[in-house]
């Protein structure tokens, strides 16, 4: 006879086998309304990929895309030993202007995206302050972001014009400069031009996200560390900073991402120039105006490459979810 008191009582035992019932329907829902979505993203992303990380093995040529032949990792690195004992080492790993364009597209992230970053922070706290006209200002802020980059590149290009730039004739007329810069076209200028656009553009980006992590701070927290006498910086470093950082986690690696794939800002505000020739920008001429399809391919799969491992870095050493949360 079985022993009913070990099994539990009853309705217990059914409410536990609904819930899972339940919860197994909504994993199943979830799955369906989720497969268009899917679906599309393989076709529109997964399938490009995957042909790119093909080409990159053979030696395709925009010409004839359908007749490469596989070639291995040639267009990665490969060497020949000459009889004089030289060894002459070719591809991708081995050329100069693919690590110029890392370190390039490196450099650039790291300064725009702790400046945007940090810039971002503190338009968002005056943001989020209790001020008239603050909605108006709110959706003012958002213009630069609004405006398509290849129109703000254009924009500041004349504003940086050496010639009839407004830029040059403010500087001059602070007496900050002696005559006029070149900014663009100056190996010295030409990054500091395009992160002076980056900058004005992608701040408020940095700044909406970063409020609404703001938003979510309760009041009531701020309301106790005031009638406590708490010093407004220590509050911001030990109240503000640690409840914001899933959400300011996640705004950074959602505009370094952006920063890494960085094309057409550099490619119409200075073209040809090797002092901000990134990764994409190398891609791109290699693809389709010098005619080496595979070996832009190899270059656009170690893009690839780069942006997946600083990322998975990124979110592991940092603790961050994609959902905001922290592990």
């Amino acid at each position: 006879m079985t022993d009913l008191s070990l099994a539990g009582p009853p309705s217990a035992l059914v409410g536990k086998r609904i819930g899972s019932d339940l919860q197994a329907q909504r994993v199943r829902s979830a799955w369906v309304f989720l497969a268009p979505t899917l679906l599309v993203l393989a076709m529109v992303a997964g399938w490009p990929l995957v042909r790119t990380i093909y080409f990159s093995f053979t030696n395709a040529s925009l010409t004839n895309l359908s007749g490469a032949e596989f070639v291995g990792l040639q267009n990665y690195l490969s060497w020949i030993t000459l009889k004089s004992g030289r060894t002459i080492y070719r591809g991708l790993l081995a050329d100069p202007a693919w690590w110029n364009a890392v370190w390039n597209t490196l450099k650039f992230t790291a300064i725009s995206v702790s400046i945007e970053t940090a810039l971002g922070l503190i338009v968002a706290l005056v943001l989020n302050a209790r001020f008239p006209g603050r909605g108006l200002v709110r959706a003012a802020i958002l213009i630069p972001w609004a405006i398509p980059t290849i129109v703000s590149a254009k924009m500041w290009a004349w504003m940086l014009n050496d010639q009839f730039g407004i830029l040059n004739d403010i500087l001059l007329g602070l007496g900050l400069i002696s005559q006029k810069i070149a900014w663009t076209a100056s190996p010295d200028t030409a990054m500091i031009a395009v992160l002076i656009v980056d900058v004005w553009k992608t701040t408020p980006f940095m700044a909406l996200l970063i409020l609404a992590g703001l938003q979510m701070v309760p009041a009531d927290i701020y309301e106790a560390a005031k009638i406590d006498g708490v010093h407004p910086l220590r509050v911001f470093w030990r109240l503000t900073l640690p409840l914001i950082r899933p959400a300011l986690m996640v705004a950074v690696i959602f505009r370094m991402l952006d920063a890494l794939r960085i094309f057409d800002l550099i490619y119409v505000l200075t073209p040809n120039n090797a002092q901000t020739k990134t990764v994409s920008v190398l891609a791109r001429e290699n693809l389709f105006d010098f005619d080496k399809f595979a070996y832009g391919a190899t270059a656009s799969t170690m893009l690839f490459l780069i942006i997946a491992s600083i990322t998975i870095l990124y979110m592991w050493f940092g603790r961050v979810n994609l959902d905001g949360g922290e592990r």
